[in-house]
């Protein structure tokens, strides 16, 4: 028979979960907590706790410019240089006219 109120937390969790005992929890429910290295692609390593021993990443406050205060301009297939051969007769238009 469950328990009558008031309730302490042990005999609450029954409450709501009655199939497990206050306490229980199944042995196998959980995967194991290990020490993880997390590696950047900028070769910054840190240590910290996951499921997996290892995970890479592609980037990471020490490179993020977020963080750095760095902008990094990443040139996707000579976009850069397509928009500014593209405007720069808007330039010199502006420049004749001063």
């Amino acid at each position: 028979m469950p328990p009558t109120p008031p309730f302490s937390k042990s005999e609450r969790a029954y409450t709501l979960a009655p199939n497990f005992p206050p306490g229980a929890m199944k042995p196998t429910g959980h995967p194991n907590y290990i020490p993880c290295t997390v590696v950047c692609g900028c070769g910054s390593t840190f240590e910290t706790r996951s499921t997996v021993a290892r995970i890479a990443v592609d980037i990471c406050s020490s490179c993020h410019p977020f963080y750095t205060g760095l902008q990094k301009f990443v040139d996707t297939a000579g976009r850069i240089e397509t928009f500014r051969k593209k405007y720069e007769k808007f330039g010199k238009q502006a420049a004749a006219k001063k």
